[in-house]
């Protein structure tokens, strides 16, 4: 199992980076990586054809916990990822994946620190992706889900050249940032990728919303993203009826494309004039950072 290799690893109390290799099949488990690895790198490498892309993975890991069996949104990960890594963790080529579906929130990747997936499938239903603390970046990635599937309190998530799939449900969010305050650096940018309904999936026009505030401070960015018809015309959505949670948010776009980029778009989002950089989302020295491969990117 992939918890049994990652148990082996702390052993080695160094700070030599570390690293995994994936053999292909199905992992059935719950992975949480040992707070011990913190003092360096933590690399995990799926068996694949072709790194460039998630579209030939032959490693899979899967659990199916939801909070319907009392467990907190970060209990729930399949992968989970914890803070204060000196170098943070790589994963390469591996679907990630949240089998519960509908009822629950079920989180597939909880990222507590920083975190860099490359060429992975991450796939759920509610709660997919949580960005909650730390910086993350998702490069060549699909993520899929139907409610709030990017989410979080803190952190910081950039998605590069991802495939954004939407899966058939009667009304969805992608993200739901949770920043709190105007000091909260909580910040989520998806950046030159597409969003379209996923492999499979019948979803009807107008059916999905760009995001929706979980926090007051909201921030999030879709930019030189390709959005499908499966976008509502508003783009954006209020919370809930009565509390909507609107007043202080960032909802912006800039230079999409598509059926879904055009619309009257919700009166709390807004036109950007300029692209956010990796910069404002990742901080100024994000590209030494051990978890952020360049090579990638």
């Amino acid at each position: 199992t992939l918890t049994s290799a990652l148990t082996a690893l702390t052993l080695d109390t160094t700070t030599t980076p570390k690293c995994i290799f994936l053999h292909p099949g199905l992992y059935p488990e719950q992975v949480s990586i040992p707070s011990t690895l913190r003092t360096s790198l933590l690399s995990i490498y799926g068996s694949t054809p072709d790194t460039t892309t998630y579209k030939a993975n032959t490693v899979t890991v899967t659990s199916s916990l939801s909070q319907a069996n009392g467990l907190s949104n970060d209990q729930t990960g399949t992968l989970r990822v914890p803070g204060k890594m000196v170098g943070g963790v790589r994963v390469y080529n591996v679907n990630v994946v949240n089998g519960y579906g509908k009822g629950s929130q079920a989180v597939a990747v909880s990222a507590q620190g920083d975190l860099g997936m490359y060429g992975c499938a991450v796939e759920g239903f509610q709660d997919t992706v949580l960005a909650n603390e730390g910086r993350q970046v998702f490069v060549g990635c699909a993520v899929r889900g139907a409610t709030d599937f990017v989410f979080g309190r803190r952190g910081r998530a950039w998605f590069e050249r991802c495939d954004i799939g939407v899966v058939e449900s009667s009304v969805g969010y992608i993200t739901a940032s949770g920043r709190e305050s105007a000091s909260t650096s909580n910040f989520y940018v998806i950046n030159n990728s597409n969003v379209s309904a996923a492999p499979g999936q019948k979803v009807a026009k107008g059916t999905y919303y760009l995001g929706r505030p979980w926090g007051e401070y909201a921030q999030v960015v879709f930019q030189r993203t390709y959005l499908s018809d499966v976008i509502n015309g508003a783009g954006w959505r209020i919370w809930n009826t009565g509390d909507e949670r609107i007043k202080n948010v960032l909802f912006g776009e800039y230079g999409n494309t598509g059926p879904g980029a055009s619309g009257t778009r919700a009166s709390f989002s807004r036109k950007l004039n300029a692209p956010v950089t990796m910069e404002a989302v990742l901080g100024s020295s994000f590209a030494n950072a051990a978890f952020y491969d360049a090579e990638y990117v």
